[in-house]
């Protein structure tokens, strides 16, 4: 294994900079730019000097002698100014004695790799890095201590056990032991059934935290959809005017609904228009409602009209769509919420401010949202993926199980625990580490 070095803190100017480094030459690099290597656990202050002898910075050194150290190897740390040419200076000066620079999440990689942390608990410090909110970050550290980890690891080790009493059935069948009539066996698969659906709905909790929802806000011109997005940005992100067609671009604004991460997009009307400029702009509008999470149709209600059907029959069927009737201060109408032909419509006034709470509340209902954060841990869109298919896979054992058919229900057990063990990285192939190394940032 080769020695790998980079810059831990984020560019720019600051009060300190680390430069971190993991490997087997860390005690040669650390003679070679401090005069000796610390200490293990025992922070130093010393000068940092370069090839030649001259100091290029003060600071603190801190060595971490393998197996006690984040990666499992040893580690160095370097905690000096934070100008980025004394950082840069510095890495240099690692990489001349022996290191090369780590790729992104290499140093976390490694973690896992020499079985410091699981993969589970890797994605969690990227996620904890990343954290738009208290209560994400909260959930990330509930990740990193192993909470997710351990709720994944217990069911692994339930299916275990079944397997093992299942399929040494089939492998000594002179026993005669009618196994697949024993109520126990439907007992624990329907337990560990149940478990595994607490731990998804946790999960999805745990997804939205981390990745939130992007709500698309659409409509005619002039109907008040940038007002309604600077209500729920409660800033004028959106230049809002009585000329129609005012936005002729996509507008994106990042906000927080008692934690819960909100993407808006503010688009351009939905009109035929001979204008080049606004004829691309609800080319984006429409591309950006196919993606979307949920499609907040905004309406006039001075206007009495309703969804156009041409519009409808152009929303996919994967998106959720509320109909917002804007501008109740002028047409009277009350703010509330009906539900009506399977579709929400929501009255308020995005000039006003009045019924927006309506809003907000609705779209955190429509998203199963649930402000919580005892027990709650982060978790990722392929966490929830793993745990669906783990279902699916329980689901089809118990079929099995009335059916009578052992050597299937052994098979979908093990395809059960396979897609359990993948959440953790027991069942892990390296493509999905690639990618999943490769999104954190780089010295971490």
């Amino acid at each position: 294994m080769d020695t790998i070095a980079a810059i831990a803190t984020p560019p720019g100017q600051g009060g300190v900079g680390i430069v971190r480094v993991s490997g087997p030459q860390v005690i040669s690099i650390a003679k070679a730019i401090l005069g000796h290597c610390p200490q293990s656990r025992m922070a130093e202050y010393l000068s940092f000097n370069d090839e030649t002898g001259s100091v290029i910075d003060k600071g603190i050194a801190l060595y971490f002698k393998q197996p006690n150290s984040f990666t499992g190897e040893d580690v160095l740390e370097l905690h000096g100014h934070g100008g980025q040419v004394v950082l840069d200076l510095l890495l240099q000066q690692t990489i001349k004695h022996g290191a090369r620079v780590a790729r992104a999440g290499e140093f976390s990689e490694r973690a896992f790799l020499n079985e410091k942390i699981d993969l589970a608990q890797a994605e969690a410090i990227a996620d904890l890095i990343a954290a738009e909110s208290e209560d994400a970050a909260r959930a990330a550290i509930r990740s990193l201590k192993g909470e997710f980890s351990s709720s994944i690891h217990a069911l692994v080790e339930q299916l275990v056990q079944l397997r093992m009493y299942v399929e040494a059935a089939l492998d000594f069948p002179e026993e005669e032991i009618d196994f697949l009539a024993d109520k126990a066996v439907a007992e624990k698969l329907n337990t560990i059934n149940t478990q595994v659906t607490t731990v998804f709905e946790s999960a999805k909790q745990g997804c939205l935290l981390k990745e939130g929802m992007t709500v698309v806000i659409a409509g005619k011109p002039n109907a008040g959809k940038s007002s309604l997005l600077n209500q729920l940005a409660q800033s004028e992100t959106a230049i809002v005017t009585d000329i129609p067609g005012t936005t002729r671009d996509v507008l994106r604004e990042h906000i927080q609904i008692d934690g819960l991460p909100l993407h808006v997009i503010d688009t351009a009307g939905l009109r035929e228009s001979e204008d080049v400029i606004e004829q691309e702009g609800v080319k984006r509008a429409w591309k950006e409602i196919e993606k979307c999470d949920r499609l907040l149709y905004v309406i006039d209600s001075q206007t009495k009209e309703v969804l156009p059907e041409d519009i409808y029959k152009q929303i996919p069927e994967t998106t959720g769509l509320s109909i917002v009737f804007n501008k109740t201060d002028l047409s009277g109408e009350e703010n509330r919420v009906v539900e009506k032909d399977n579709n929400t419509e929501i009255y308020l006034s995005a000039s006003s401010g009045e019924g927006i709470d309506l809003l907000r509340r609705h779209l955190k209902q429509c998203m199963g949202y649930e402000r919580h954060t005892e027990g709650q841990f982060i978790a990722r869109r392929r966490h929830i993926t793993a745990l669906n298919n783990a279902s699916n896979y329980l689901n089809k054992a118990s079929q099995c199980l009335k059916n009578n058919t052992g050597e299937l229900l052994a098979e979908e057990l093990k395809l059960a625990q396979n897609e359990l063990s993948s959440i953790t990285g027991e069942f892990s192939n390296e493509d999905l580490l690639g990618r999943i190394f490769a999104d954190f940032c780089i010295g971490k």
